[in-house]
């Protein structure tokens, strides 16, 4: 039936799809919340986290429509280095640091890590800028804790939000940043120049940093060198008598998404700061924190992935060419259903690993480098994909496509591009057994079926050691592939884990998204997000 708003002067709105509905992000997601409550999440708050979030895209839309602003000065000429943002920034902060997103894993709760990785993925398809000070915050907690510095772990791990300025002492909760890299370095965290002079218990730090994520936060974790060689520091942005430390804010990074986050370059002038861990063991330290992070990298795409695909079914349904409606069309369902089995592939990969962090499993230390890894190379194809299934609207900022489609490489970048990722599944391989271990029961208890086990045997007989540091991608690739697989043989249908098996492991089909046959397409695109 025609209403009143699709008749025009010119013509009748006709063959488009149904207005839709803030969505519930979870409620909208029961493959999210199968895989989910397989792997132990508190359900019950994931429901109340996305009811909360269904209200909240008009926030999401604001705060990356008034970008960040860098206010250096004030006006009479004093520093300020700070950063303003839209209100709307801050009621996103709050929504997700008051549910928990940051102190869950930390309350002792069951299912903790479990259910902030949902948290995580169900905010990266509203907005994922938040999502970056947010999760720093909530990785934070081990290394300051496990370094004995109490006073912040405690105030990291409190659920809310307080951005007034203030020390630490007069803040009901706390928020964390990093700020690692340098212009000569990047990766190569050893080569940083800034140096740290001890005074009494403190040091005083002078140097750069080319990137710092989230600077407004209330501390930053950062690297320096000292004496006894690089070491890890905790900069407060306040100090206790109420004074600005010597953190300057050099300008934000112009970048191509993400615009509700700032990331800027700054500059240590004489910083006050506090050691974290042993004199030049930094990396040792800050590794606590971006084991914690590489989780949350590992979730975010496919929670992108997600609200691409809950887009692209919306249109499908609501959309005909050729007198049939294109959900009903042959190669558009081929299509659906391969990108649905990367993304179901890198949410139940994702989930698996946390519910290692939450158990203490040793899978975790290799489990969530190769969960990174494998989703964030399969986001950007999928969420292009997608874009081009709604045509020209795909490519119109009045949908979530174009942000959906910038964001899509940013996780592959932060804590670890591709290269490093791969290396350093390669030392742990290497050095921990308990982990290599863990990762080798868990691929061997998935056995039994025909494409699995053929390509487990063709791994194992491919690589019967660690392969040389060029063939790492292709390693990497091969080892994530199998560990997805056999966590789908787990927790989700038969359809979906023969289906990811034969497509993912085997050799016979296209190098392109559809290039594929003889995948239950109806039970695939049944799965997606709505």
């Amino acid at each position: 039936m025609t209403r009143p708003e699709d008749r025009l002067s010119t013509h009748e709105v006709t063959n488009q799809p149904a207005r839709a509905a803030p969505r519930d992000p979870f409620g909208s997601d029961p493959t999210l919340a199968a895989h989910a409550a397989a792997q132990g999440a508190d359900c019950p708050h994931l429901a109340r986290f996305g009811t909360a979030l269904s209200a909240a895209w008009n926030l999401a839309a604001e705060a990356r429509r008034v970008p960040p602003e860098p206010v250096i000065f004030d006006r009479h000429g004093r520093r300020l280095d700070e950063v303003r943002f839209h209100p709307a920034y801050h009621d996103l902060m709050s929504l997700g640091l008051g549910h928990g997103y940051a102190s869950l894993p930390w309350s002792g709760a069951a299912g903790g890590h479990v259910t902030h990785a949902a948290m995580v993925y169900l905010m990266s398809g509203v907005e994922p800028g938040v999502c970056c000070p947010m999760t720093m915050t909530h990785a934070g907690v081990p290394a300051l804790a496990e370094a004995g510095i109490d006073d912040w772990a405690e105030k990291l791990a409190t659920p809310g939000y307080d951005p007034s300025v203030a020390p630490l002492s007069a803040k009901r909760a706390a928020t964390l940043g990093m700020a690692m890299t340098e212009k000569q370095g990047g990766s190569d965290v050893r080569a940083n120049s800034t140096r740290a002079a001890p005074e009494g218990d403190m040091w005083r730090l002078t140097g750069h940093k080319w990137f710092c994520s989230a600077p407004m936060s209330d501390g930053f974790l950062t690297l320096a060198q000292t004496d006894d060689g690089l070491s890890c520091f905790l900069v407060p942005r306040w100090l206790e008598d109420g004074s600005r430390n010597g953190v300057h804010l050099m300008r934000l990074k112009d970048k191509l998404g993400n615009h509700a986050n700032a990331s800027a370059e700054i500059e240590y002038h004489g910083a006050l700061a506090q050691m974290v861990g042993e004199p030049g063991r930094g990396v040792k330290a800050i590794l606590r924190m971006v084991h914690h992070t590489r989780l949350d990298t590992a979730l975010a795409p496919a929670g992108l992935m997600g609200a691409a695909l809950a887009e692209a079914a919306h249109w499908c349904e609501g959309r005909s060419a050729f007198q049939r409606r294109l959900i009903d069309q042959p190669l558009m369902r081929a299509v659906l259903a391969d990108l649905a089995l990367d993304w179901e592939g890198a949410t139940a990969l994702g989930l698996r690993v946390a519910r290692a962090f939450d158990e203490g499993d040793p899978l975790a230390r290799v489990g969530v480098a190769l969960a990174k890894f494998v989703a964030n190379k399969r986001a950007p194809t999928v969420i292009a994909e997608t874009m081009e299934v709604l045509g020209g609207m795909g490519y119109v900022e009045e949908t979530p496509m174009p942000m959906l489609y910038r964001e899509a490489p940013l996780n592959g970048i932060w804590e670890g591009s591709g290269n490093v990722i791969c290396l350093d599944i390669l030392r742990t391989l290497a050095r921990d057994e308990a982990a290599r271990e863990a990762l080798d029961a868990t691929l061997r208890d998935a056995a039994g079926d025909r494409a699995y086990d053929a390509a487990l045997a063709a791994f194992r007989d491919r690589w019967p050691a660690l392969p040389d540091e060029a063939e790492a991608r292709y390693y990497a690739e091969r080892l994530a592939g199998l560990l997805t697989a056999a966590t789908l043989f787990q927790t989700a249908p038969a359809a979906v884990a023969e289906g990811y098996a034969a497509s993912r492991l085997g050799a016979d089909r296209g190098l392109l998204p559809g290039s594929v046959t003889g995948l239950d397409t109806a039970a695939l695109i049944g799965r997606l997000p709505r």
